[in-house]
C-alpha cells in the first residue's frame, strides 16, 4: 500500500507541477526524458563512461538487492509519470520517443518478477571480463589513470554484491547449469595471479602519454600495480573460491531456463525482451526449422559449383580440415580481414546514401579474452569523437577460423553492420540520448546480419567457397532458434544441441560447443539475430512490392537507420509510415 501511495502521489505531483507552471504535453515528456536519462547515468556510472561521461568514472553500479530493487520501483513510478502525459497532444516525432520510452520502461520493469538480475555472469561477459572495459575508456590525464585506480580500489565492493545476489540467485534457484559454472571458473583459473602487471586492468598503465610527467607515471604505475595486488586480485579470489565450493556444485546438472521457477514463462519473457516482439517459443523454434531447410537447400546448391562430389558431411569435414581456407598464423589471418574490409568500404555507395562521419579499425580480440570470445565483434564508437569503432577480429587459433567467413563477418560487425549503424544512431542530433545511445539486440543484431545478404548485391560473394561462407553464417543463425528454444523451452540436452549444430554448420567442434555454451548461458539473446533480420528483409519487400519502380534501397536504408534503434514492432510501424508517405508523395 505504502508503494502505490508513492506512486500516485507523485504522478499527481508531477500532472499538478505541470498545469501550474502551463507545461505542455511536450515539455512535460522532455524534463521526464532528461531527469530519467540523469537517473540512468548515475546509476549506472560503467555506462556513463562508455559514453563520454566522465562525471563517475571512479565508481561501480550499485548492484546490491536493496539498489535493485530501488531501481524497479522507480521504473514503475516513471511509467506513471509517463501515462500522465497526454500522448494525443504530441507531434508524430515525440509519440515516437514516446512509444519507444514506454517500451523500454516497462520493459524492464517486467523482468523484475523474473529475477534474471540475480544471474551475474555467462561465457561472453559478466564480472569476470570486467577488464574488457579498459579497452573503450579514454586515458588522457593523469586524472583518468587516478580515476581508474579509485574504480579498481572500489572493485571489492562491487564483486562483493555480485556474489552477493548469485547466493540469492542459489536461495531461488535461479542459477546457472554446471557446465557454465565450470567454463567460468577455466577463464578465472587462466588469470596471471603473481604479477598485477599482467592483469586487464593494469592495460592502460603500461604505455601512458607524453602529457604526464615522468614522476606522475612512476607513481600511477606503483599505484596500480599495488592496487590490483591488494584490491582487485583478492576480489578475484574470492569469486573463484565461491563459484568452486558454493555456486557450481549447487549449479543445475541440466541445460535450459526451463529448471528456474516459472521457468516456461521466465523464457518466454526473455524470448520476447531480446526479439521485440511476441513471438512464442514454439513460433520462433519453427522459424528456426523453416530456416534452416530453407538454407540447407541453398547450401547444396553452392557445393555443387565447388564440383565437390561427396555429401555435405563430407563437404563440411573438408572445409574444417583443408589448410587452403586457413591462415598460417594470427597475423596472416588478421591482415587478410584487413585487406578485405578495404575492398569493401568503397563499395557501400552503391547502396547507402547516409554515412557515419567517425571511421572503424580492425584489429585482433585482445589475447587475455580472446579463448572465450566468438570469432568477430564489434566495439561501437565513442559518442564524443574521442574514439573510433572497432571490428575485432579473434585470431585465436586461427586454424579454427576459416578465411571464407571473414566478407560475411565484415559485413556484420564492422560495414555497413554495427560500426556503420552504430557511429549513424550515435550521431543523429534530433532525438533524445536515450534512443541516441540505446539498442535493441533484434534490431543491431537484425540489421547486422541483413547486411550479409548485401554482399549479393555488392559483388561480395561471386566465390562459391566465399558465398557458402555467408551461407555457412546464415545457417548459424537459423540453428541458434533451433538450439536456444530447444534447450530452454524442450528441454533439450547441451548434446542434443551441440549434434544439431555440428550437423547442421560447417565449422569446427570447439566453435559449436563454445557458441552452445554461450547460448545456455544467455538464454534468449541468440534469437534475436534471425528474427530481427527476417522484420527487416519482409519490410524491404513490402516496399518493393508497394512502391514498384519509386522503390529506391538507399532511401529504405535511411528509413530503418535515421531513427535510431528501434523494438521491431515499433520499426515496422516507422517503416509502413514511409511507405505510405512516399505513395502519397507519388500521387501528387
Amino acid at each position: 500500500m505504502h508503494r502505490l501511495s508513492r506512486t500516485l502521489v507523485l504522478t499527481l505531483l508531477a500532472c499538478a507541477f505541470a498545469f501550474a507552471s502551463g507545461q505542455t504535453a511536450t515539455q512535460s515528456l522532455h524534463q521526464l526524458f532528461d531527469t530519467e536519462w540523469e537517473y540512468q547515468m548515475a546509476h549506472n556510472p560503467v555506462r556513463a563512461s562508455l559514453l563520454g561521461d566522465r562525471r563517475w568514472n571512479d565508481k561501480w553500479p550499485d548492484v546490491s538487492l536493496p539498489a535493485t530493487h530501488e531501481q524497479y520501483q522507480h521504473a514503475h513510478e516513471v511509467l506513471q509519470q509517463l501515462h500522465a502525459i497526454d500522448r494525443t497532444q504530441l507531434s508524430p516525432e515525440d509519440q515516437l520517443n514516446y512509444d519507444v520510452f514506454d517500451y523500454n520502461t516497462a520493459d524492464f520493469a517486467e523482468g523484475e518478477r523474473y529475477k534474471w538480475y540475480l544471474v551475474r555472469t555467462n561465457t561472453f561477459s559478466g564480472i569476470q571480463t570486467v577488464e574488457g572495459l579498459v579497452n573503450s575508456l579514454r586515458f588522457e590525464t593523469a586524472k583518468d589513470y587516478d580515476d581508474w585506480i579509485a574504480r579498481m580500489h572500489n572493485f571489492p565492493a562491487y564483486m562483493d554484491q555480485n556474489i552477493s545476489l548469485m547466493q540469492e540467485g542459489m536461495k531461488d534457484h535461479v542459477l546457472l547449469p554446471k557446465v557454465i559454472g565450470e567454463k567460468i571458473l577455466t577463464q578465472l583459473n587462466g588469470m596471471n595471479w603473481q604479477d598485477p602487471t599482467q592483469h586487464g586492468f593494469y592495460k592502460p598503465f603500461k604505455k601512458l602519454p607524453a602529457s604526464v610527467s615522468d614522476q606522475e607515471q612512476q607513481r600511477l604505475r606503483s599505484t596500480a600495480q599495488q592496487t590490483i595486488k591488494t584490491d582487485v586480485l583478492p576480489a578475484f579470489q574470492r569469486l573463484r573460491d565461491f563459484l568452486q565450493k558454493e555456486y557450481v556444485p549447487a549449479s543445475f546438472e541440466q541445460v535450459g531456463a526451463w529448471q528456474v521457477p516459472d521457468g516456461g514463462e521466465t523464457y518466454s519473457y526473455l524470448a520476447r525482451s531480446m526479439t521485440t516482439t511476441n513471438f512464442t517459443a514454439e513460433q520462433i523454434h519453427e522459424i528456426g526449422l523453416q530456416e534452416v531447410k530453407r538454407i540447407g537447400a541453398e547450401m547444396e546448391k553452392v557445393k555443387e559449383q565447388t564440383g565437390f562430389k561427396g555429401s555435405m558431411p563430407e563437404f563440411f569435414q573438408f572445409l574444417r580440415t583443408d589448410p587452403r581456407f586457413y591462415a598460417k598464423n594470427e597475423d596472416e589471418l588478421l591482415e587478410y580481414t584487413r585487406a578485405r574490409a578495404k575492398e569493401i568500404d568503397p563499395l557501400l555507395v552503391k547502396l547507402f546514401r547516409t554515412f557515419p562521419r567517425l571511421p572503424y579499425g580492425v584489429q585482433p580480440a585482445p589475447k587475455e579474452i580472446a579463448p572465450g570470445m566468438p570469432s568477430a565483434y564489434a566495439s561501437p564508437a565513442a559518442p564524443d569523437g574521442s574514439r573510433p569503432g572497432y571490428f575485432y577480429i579473434n585470431t585465436y587459433k586461427p586454424e579454427t577460423r576459416p578465411e571464407y567467413e571473414i566478407t560475411s563477418l565484415i559485413l556484420h560487425e564492422a560495414v555497413p553492420g554495427h560500426t556503420f549503424q552504430g557511429g549513424i544512431a550515435i550521431e543523429l542530433k534530433d532525438i533524445p540520448k536515450f534512443r541516441r545511445y540505446g539498442g535493441y539486440s533484434a534490431y543491431a543484431e537484425g540489421w547486422a546480419l541483413y547486411c550479409e545478404s548485401l554482399g549479393d548485391e555488392l559483388g561480395l560473394y561471386d566465390d562459391p567457397y566465399v558465398r557458402f561462407g555467408k551461407l555457412s553464417n546464415e545457417m548459424w543463425r537459423a540453428v541458434r532458434l533451433v538450439v536456444d528454444t530447444g534447450m530452454h523451452y524442450k528441454h533439450w540436452t547441451r548434446q542434443q544441441a551441440i549434434d544439431y549444430f555440428f550437423a547442421n554448420v560447417a565449422t569446427s567442434e570447439y566453435n559449436v560447443t563454445s557458441e552452445v555454451d554461450r547460448y545456455i548461458s544467455w538464454p534468449g539473446q541468440a534469437l534475436a539475430y534471425k528474427i530481427g533480420e527476417l522484420k527487416i528483409k519482409e519490410l524491404r519487400q513490402r516496399a518493393t512490392r508497394e512502391l514498384g519502380p519509386s522503390f529506391d534501397l538507399r532511401e529504405f536504408h535511411d528509413a530503418v537507420l535515421l531513427n535510431g534503434p528501434l523494438p521491431l514492432t515499433v520499426l515496422e510501424k516507422q517503416v509502413n509510415a514511409w511507405i505510405e508517405g512516399k505513395k502519397m508523395e507519388g500521387r501528387k
